[in-house]
């Protein structure tokens, strides 16, 4: 990969900056927020973000050599520019760096000859994206988000890696407050965009439902003309998005709307050869089986979703298919961990709302053995406002509705929790409340071999402690 070079006066230019110091000519390899790991031939951005202000650490990457770097125009009698001018350091200056870093990677983008697809929706984004990217890589050149790189400064460091060899980009846009997506398809300029589902995460912030679909939306308004909406056929409220809409709409799901559709469909136990899901995939008029390996039904939406955007983008039905088959379950989203204990931990811990987690206790009821414990160890749900308690006792009635044989609960609103499983006749002997260490230890004294256990909690609750701590002890 050889990602294109940046000329100051492009920078200068895409930008909308002023050249405080320096020269307009000079060339740097990579622009780069990091000072920690920052290199010589690199251009500095500094970025006030909500930890951490950048502009603290200008002076420490000149000192690693440096020669050049953006601030924001409010910092510029707080640094030492004059030092840097008379060092024939290259310094512009810009409104916001956060808003310029957008530009700068909407400039990146229409240099190359990538095309792009973005995901965004409630739950899935993902490994929806990691679905997609397996599928297009099939047969093209391709970029995709790198980890959870997904807000107003990770989208362009993706886009940043992007050079004259690709020819797709796979992009994930996440959110948490409306005009943030509008924002991101601004920068990155959606020939193909996914909708997954759309529910209640983030609702604390924006209000209603209403207002989260809304803002989900925003990637519709942001695709570019004549591209195309790809949307779960199987939600009310990507459907109710689809009306008046100026682009060609693909639905995928189980319904009848849906054009990309998932049929014979079966579930395999943690123990078989083919564990995950297996179903045919329906594709306009070509049908072929696809044998995925995740566990959860939930998964064959991300994995339609994914197949949607191939099919718009020409990919065969079978390289779709070798794609999907390819797809290892992300990091803490349903990993199955087998212990030499035989205990089965599934890692679902990378973060959490009300749909995602009763998908993923349903998921985790469909894998129970007759005669074998499934224990459920949860975490707070985060950015619910208002209605944290009742979707929290909403979870905790799911739990017991499914039969789980104990469970642990952790956060402020674990008695909320409890409340809805003993609401819904579970026994409170069966019920551990406490700390995440406390239930580390209460782990430890219960577990038998064949047992499963499900961890998940928001990605603040940090309920990965759980799960490394126990395959540690179990291994």
């Amino acid at each position: 990969m050889k990602p294109f070079k940046w000329k100051v006066s492009e920078i200068l230019k895409a930008a909308d900056g002023e050249l405080l110091c320096g020269d307009s000519e000079m060339v740097f390899l990579k622009i780069s927020i990091d000072s920690r790991n920052i290199e010589s031939k690199d251009f500095f951005a500094a970025i006030k973000g909500h930890n951490h202000d950048g502009h603290k650490f200008a002076e420490d990457a000149v000192k690693k050599g440096i020669r050049g770097l953006m601030i924001n125009r409010d910092k510029v009698n707080e640094l030492p520019w004059e030092q840097w001018k008379n060092a024939g350091i290259a310094c512009i200056v810009v409104k916001d760096t956060i808003h310029a870093l957008g530009s700068l990677g909407r400039f990146n983008l229409n240099r190359s000859s990538a095309r792009t697809a973005a995901i965004t929706g409630s739950n899935g984004k993902t490994t929806t994206r990691v679905m997609c990217s397996a599928i297009v890589e099939q047969r093209f050149n391709t970029l995709s988000t790198y980890g959870n790189y997904n807000n107003e400064i990770g989208l362009p460091l993706t886009l940043f890696n992007l050079g004259p060899e690709h020819e797709w980009a796979v992009l994930e846009l996440g959110m948490n407050h409306a005009g943030e997506i509008k924002r991101l398809a601004d920068i990155c300029q959606p020939e193909i965009g996914i909708i997954t589902n759309i529910g209640p995460a983030h609702i604390g912030e924006l209000g209603s439902m209403d207002a989260v679909m809304y803002a989900k939306g925003e990637l519709l308004q942001g695709l570019k003309p004549g591209g195309t909406a790809v949307l779960n056929a199987d939600d009310p409220r990507t459907l109710k998005l689809a009306e008046n809409l100026p682009h060609p709409v693909v639905f995928f799901g189980l319904s009848d709307k849906a054009g990309i559709k998932a049929d014979c469909i079966k579930e395999h136990q943690v123990k078989e050869s083919l564990a995950g899901v297996s179903f045919n995939l329906n594709l306009n008029k070509d049908q072929v089986q696809v044998n995925l390996r995740a566990q959860g039904r939930f998964m064959i939406s991300n994995a339609l979703a994914a197949a949607a955007a191939g099919s718009i983008m020409g990919i065969s039905i079978q390289d779709i298919k070798a794609g999907l088959e390819s797809f290892k379950p992300v990091k803490g989203r349903m990993n199955i961990l087998k212990t030499q204990k035989g205990i089965i931990l599934i890692d679902d811990t990378y973060n959490a709302n009300p749909e995602s987690m009763k998908s993923a206790i349903t998921a985790f009821h469909k894998l129970k053995q007759d005669g074998k414990r499934n224990i459920l160890v949860i975490g707070d749900m985060f950015e619910l406002g208002e209605h944290a308690e009742s979707m929290h006792k909403e979870i905790g009635e799911e739990a017991a509705k499914t039969g789980v044989s104990k469970l642990f609960v952790s956060g402020s609103f674990s008695g909320y929790v409890a409340q809805g499983a003993i609401k819904n006749h579970m026994d409170s002997k069966d019920i551990f409340q406490g700390s995440v260490q406390d239930i580390i230890q209460e782990l430890k004294n219960i577990l038998l071999p064949n047992d499963q256990v499900l961890v998940k909690g928001s990605r603040g609750m940090a309920m990965e402690r759980v799960v490394n701590s126990i395959r540690e002890w179990a291994d």
